[in-house]
């Protein structure tokens, strides 16, 4: 790719927030929608009912998980042997 059209990339220190927020925009479309599609079944107000629920899970997600990422980190750092250099 031409070196005048290479996308910029965020800084580093941007990983601990954006990798959260990836983690849950991702999880909670699926989750979601499956939970949804349980429940209703395919109905006419579907996607509007999906994008509503994703929504209310995704701002209770992405909290959360800025919360208990660094415990979860600790826990597998716990649990795992360190990676071999």
């Amino acid at each position: 790719m031409n070196a005048r059209y290479q996308r910029r990339k965020l800084p580093a220190r941007y990983a601990a927030v954006l990798s959260p927020l990836v983690l849950s925009l991702l999880m909670t479309f699926i989750v979601s929608l499956i939970s949804t599609l349980k429940s209703l079944g395919f109905h006419p107000e579907l996607p509007s009912i999906w994008l509503t629920a994703w929504g209310l899970s995704w701002l209770v997600a992405f909290p959360t998980l800025l919360l208990v990422l660094p415990i979860v980190r600790r826990i597998v750092g716990a649990l795992c042997e360190p990676a071999s250099r």
